[in-house]
């Protein structure tokens, strides 16, 4: 009897948190709605974005966050979790331009393998980024908890910033990225000393574009208010290799890279994808339209003063023939 009753608590043990065991690769894959059947729903993140099909409406509010700038004095927990690092955020982090205000909760990467530059999660046009950052909020006019609205239509906002490798250092992502090997392992976490997280946002955010769908991780709710800003944020070479080279997915040795951690695009069924801007307009930002438009002018004065220069030029030969030909004139009639 007490080896039956011992079975039955390993078994509710294994029922209760065996939910919690998912990966992107290997033998369990990403067949997730096998144990998550939401992950199986028609509604599910990311997407690919093809922006000759999304739909402009003029009527999508600008994105405002607040606090992005001041996230306080209390420092941040940066947390290995086997699947991703994750950043703690406070609550004065919120967002308006939304239905509803939409306070942080926490922010994580996602990437590729070792070497890769494809790692993001959402794709425009079918290219990935090289990785993705991701900044979950929720509705807090409606519910007193992240928990509570993550199971709720539009309980979630998510902000997606796709990654590219530029040629300098990033110092935003550096408050994250410098601290990976203090969580090396699974389980690990550190304090990272507050920082102004607005530096983590591309410089345009009137460029986006806006659908409904999931978490893009197990459970996968159906839940999320998606904004996927256009313009991209760069990292150093150097940064991304830490992101795909410093995480283990285990708590102990032997060791297992953290890399990869990316789920595929998924069918977007009958859902429409909203975008901010109209797909002609310019993908500058108005201080690139300014420096493009003075390198323009100041190159064609550059070329003004070329021509004006190689005209006088032409006019000085042009007389110095003209003398020297009424002088030889002059000397023949002599």
């Amino acid at each position: 009897i007490m080896f039956f009753t011992f079975l039955l608590q390993v078994i509710w043990i294994l029922a209760a948190f065996g939910d919690e065991h998912w990966t992107y690769e290997g033998p369990h894959g990403q067949h997730w709605p096998a144990s998550f059947p939401e992950c199986g729903g028609n509604a599910q993140s990311p997407i690919n974005i093809e922006t000759n099909s999304v739909t402009f409406d003029s009527d999508l509010p600008a994105l405002r966050p607040h606090g992005y700038d001041q996230p306080g004095t209390e420092p941040l927990e940066l947390h290995n979790n086997g699947h991703t690092v994750q950043l703690s955020l406070p609550p004065t982090l919120y967002l308006e331009g939304l239905p509803r205000k939409y306070v942080a909760v926490q922010l994580h990467l996602h990437w590729g393998e070792r070497g890769s530059l494809m790692g993001s999660e959402h794709q425009i046009n079918s290219k990935a980024a090289a990785a993705e950052l991701h900044i979950v909020h929720y509705d807090s006019d409606s519910y007193n908890s992240v928990s509570e609205a993550v199971k709720s239509p539009q309980g979630l906002a998510v902000l997606g910033i796709l990654i590219e490798v530029g040629e300098t250092e990033n110092p935003a992502y550096e408050h994250i990225l410098s601290r990976l090997h203090e969580i090396r392992y699974k389980g690990q976490k550190t304090s990272v000393p507050p920082f102004s997280v607005k530096e983590l946002l591309p410089p345009e955010l009137a460029q986006f574009f806006r659908y409904n769908g999931s978490l893009t991780t197990p459970p996968c709710y159906q839940s999320v208010v998606w904004t996927v800003f256009s313009q991209k944020v760069q990292i150093s070479v150097g940064q991304l290799e830490k992101l795909q080279e410093t995480l283990l997915s285990r708590e102990m040795e032997p060791a297992q890279v953290l890399e990869q951690t990316y789920r595929v695009p998924q069918p977007l069924n009958q859902r429409k994808v909203l975008a901010s801007f109209n797909q002609d307009e310019s993908p500058y930002t108005t201080g690139e339209m300014l420096s493009i438009g003075v390198g323009i002018l100041v190159g064609s004065l550059c070329l003004v003063v070329v021509v004006y220069f190689i005209a006088k030029k032409i006019q000085k030969k042009k007389l110095e023939d003209e003398k020297s030909v009424g002088f030889t004139s002059v000397q023949a009639t002599e």
